[in-house]
């Protein structure tokens, strides 16, 4: 496989056809502008041919550490642990890689130096929250303080690391429960699939030691929901949101959106937002 293209557009591939990749490689056959699915890597290729069938135009399925071969732009929506696996050979060939497992990031920094090195990039979707541009623009400033509590049905939190490693019965709660108090990095390691968004958060503000999480399991909620707070020089503001879950209840609908709404700045005419 080589790195040629035929055409102006950009390739893009999908690794992971999950609750967010399948609808990302939804989005790019119907039509994004600039844009078209050239491949995508899936753990069993069996297991997704009725959707891939459904395409209209079927992307050549490769090994994820193939993919930024066959693609300008390569979409991570897979499990932490194959993080590495996609976005290194990408970026090591110039590649953009789009990174949902924002949270993984934090164990491969060296990831952002290589990108650096051979001018590749690495993108982070606004994802599950908002205000992202708000916290951009402040941090070019000075940023004091960055807050965010989280709370999530407890359907979004069974099996987190935290949750099995403290033995924490979250099944009968009849009330809130606070499980975790600290810094965005401990709370990643705790809940890996579930704080993706303090990590993004993070990085685009004062960085993942000085930003400070709390994850509550509410039985109260049907919703995931996020509440920031921000103190800098510039300006005090909060901001809340109430996520929808998906099929999979760890992640809010609005996040392959928000994967699809970064794709679409990629070549887009005009361009909203920071």
């Amino acid at each position: 496989m080589t790195d040629q293209k035929t055409s102006n557009e950009l390739r893009v591939a999908v690794a992971g056809l999950g609750s967010i990749g399948s609808k990302v490689a939804t989005a790019l056959d119907q039509g994004i502008e600039g844009l078209t699915l050239s491949a995508v890597a899936v753990r069993d290729p069996a297991k997704h041919q009725v959707f891939l069938s459904g395409l209209r135009r079927r992307p050549q399925i490769m090994p994820i550490d193939q993919l930024g071969a066959a693609a300008d732009i390569v979409v991570e929506c897979a499990p932490t642990s194959q993080l590495r696996a996609i976005v290194e050979p990408a970026v090591k060939r110039g590649k953009s890689a789009v990174v949902v497992s924002v949270g993984g990031l934090l164990d491969n920094y060296d990831l952002i130096d290589l990108a650096r090195a051979n001018g590749g990039r690495i993108l982070v979707p606004t994802g599950a929250l908002i205000g992202l541009d708000a916290v951009n623009a402040a941090a070019v400033g000075t940023i004091h303080s960055v807050k965010m509590v989280t709370r999530k049905p407890i359907d979004g939190l069974r099996g987190a690391p935290f949750i099995v490693q403290n033995k924490v019965d979250i099944d009968d709660l009849r009330e809130p429960l606070k499980l975790f108090e600290g810094s965005a990095r401990d709370a990643v390691k705790g809940f890996p699939a579930n704080v993706n968004v303090a990590v993004a958060l993070s990085l685009a503000g004062i960085g993942p030691d000085r930003t400070q999480v709390q994850v509550w399991a509410d039985p109260t909620v049907t919703r995931n929901v996020h509440r920031i707070e921000v103190e800098a020089d510039s300006a005090r503001f909060s901001m809340g949101i109430e996520n929808i879950p998906s099929e999979n209840p760890k992640t809010g609908m609005i996040t392959a959106l928000s994967v699809i709404a970064l794709l679409r700045k990629q070549r887009a005419t005009l361009c909203v937002g920071t």
